[in-house]
């Protein structure tokens, strides 16, 4: 295959012969993923409902749980559909469309985390101006400059495959990792070395930076207030420090090129790793912040028992 005319589609190598597995591994595929979205939309809906909640936090934790539903999107459903395949064949526009939804969904996944995070240090550090600079409008402009910023990152970081002249059409993983199909084409250029680069500064550094910076001012604050405000500040940045580190783990898991590793890792792990983010922060989410933080744990009874 020597034109990228003749690559209509990619076949997805790391399946292999499963057999009787598929019926197994469809039925907990479809039960995380409805689980997934069923945990992250009562959040949302609870949010929503209760006016109590209208607050810059929660709306941005509304924010963070679409962003858990898109990015688990980007992953279930073409698993779900090769479960049943015998070609394990997609077609180079779905996979495309599946790579754009995944690599949009992590800096918008570091970025909203990097709001919540400003959040917090104005809250706590400066209370006194909180409802001035943290008001409606401005915390629906910073999730609309999250969503930007993600869709802006992922076009000058990746939008450069899909003018690629592909020679193979194997891609060895479950689903359409860019790294991979890079290596598919028929000459890799520097550019994909500097996108690489330029994503993972501006897409997950920087984002990182902000929050860490934020978290340290809040807890040179905390050191200085009462008991109580210290307790209050743990509560509502916990479950964001644990969003963090578990990301920052993932992102280890998915820079790892196993490939090296290939005689000492298992097939499974080789497979599974660099997909912990999508298959763990995405649940972890919701049932952070939703059994956590007592006031979404309060409106959710509220709800469920319809009690006023």
């Amino acid at each position: 295959m020597g034109n990228s005319s003749e690559i209509v589609s990619f076949v997805l190598s790391a399946y292999g012969n499963i057999g009787e597995l598929k019926y197994l591994y469809f039925i907990i595929i479809l039960v995380w993923y409805l689980s997934i979205c069923v945990a992250n939309t009562v959040l949302i809906v609870v949010i929503r409902v209760d006016r109590r909640l209208h607050e810059p936090m929660y709306i941005l934790l509304s924010n963070l749980c679409v962003n858990e539903i898109n990015a688990s999107t980007s992953l279930y459903p073409l698993l779900l559909s090769q479960m049943f395949s015998d070609s394990h064949e997609v077609t180079v526009p779905w996979c495309f469309l599946q790579m754009c939804f995944m690599y949009i969904s992590a800096p918008a996944e570091f970025w909203g985390l990097a709001a919540m995070a400003y959040d917090r240090y104005i809250s706590i550090c400066h209370p006194l101006c909180y409802n001035v600079i943290m008001n409606t409008k401005r915390v629906f402009l910073l999730i609309l400059l999250v969503w930007i910023f993600s869709l802006v990152s992922f076009i000058l970081s990746f939008s450069f495959i899909f003018g690629l002249k592909f020679c193979r059409n194997i891609v060895e993983n479950v689903y359409c990792d860019h790294q991979l199909m890079i290596r598919l084409s028929c000459s890799v250029s520097t550019q994909s070395y500097i996108s690489e680069i330029f994503f993972a500064i501006v897409s997950i550094f920087i984002p990182f930076t902000l929050i860490s910076v934020s978290y340290f001012k809040i807890l040179a604050v905390c050191r200085k207030t009462s008991i109580e405000n210290k307790q209050k500040a743990v509560t509502t940045c916990t479950p964001q420090i644990f969003s963090v580190s578990n990301l920052f783990v993932g992102g280890i898991f998915h820079s790892i090129d196993f490939r090296f590793l290939i005689a000492r890792v298992p097939d499974e792990v080789r497979i599974i790793l660099p997909m912990y983010v999508l298959i763990c922060q995405p649940m972890l989410t919701p049932f952070l912040y939703g059994f956590n933080l007592p006031k979404i744990r309060h409106s959710f009874k509220r709800l469920l028992f319809k009690r006023k």
